[in-house]
């Protein structure tokens, strides 16, 4: 599976905006993929932001974005997306895309379960 990102920018807190992430799944189904968003700020280590579990609309957030950011897909498209509204300068990072069609609920956060990972899109909040 190949994960492309894109959609980042500069915007202004309390600013919009959306990141796309599009893979390539050949010999496989899109749709048999837990999709997940991770992010790094400079100087930190990556954390994670939000995923969708496979064959579900079951979803999962950190707690510093609920409610502000919106994860989805559209399988048809081979696509998914990470709606952010609210943002703040915190937000500020380098936002990257991860698949694996093996992750289990209880490591669905966990970055090193995730075998598939896009090449990151820079967000930039400015205050």
């Amino acid at each position: 599976v190949q994960l492309q990102a894109s959609g980042g920018g500069l915007v202004q807190a309390g600013g919009s905006l959306r990141l796309s992430c599009a893979a390539s799944a050949s010999g496989r189904t899109f749709s048999e993929y837990t999709t997940a968003w991770f992010r790094q700020a400079p100087g930190k280590e990556r954390e994670f932001v939000a995923a969708a579990r496979w064959r579900s609309s079951s979803t999962s957030y950190a707690g510093s974005v609920k409610g502000r950011f919106t994860i989805y897909r559209d399988d048809a498209k081979n696509t998914v997306y990470l709606q952010m509204n609210s943002l703040k300068p915190e937000d500020t990072a380098v936002y990257f895309c991860a698949a694996d069609n093996r992750i289990i609920t209880t490591y669905i956060q966990d970055g090193s379960q995730y075998d598939y990972w896009g090449q990151g899109t820079l967000v930039t909040v400015s205050s």
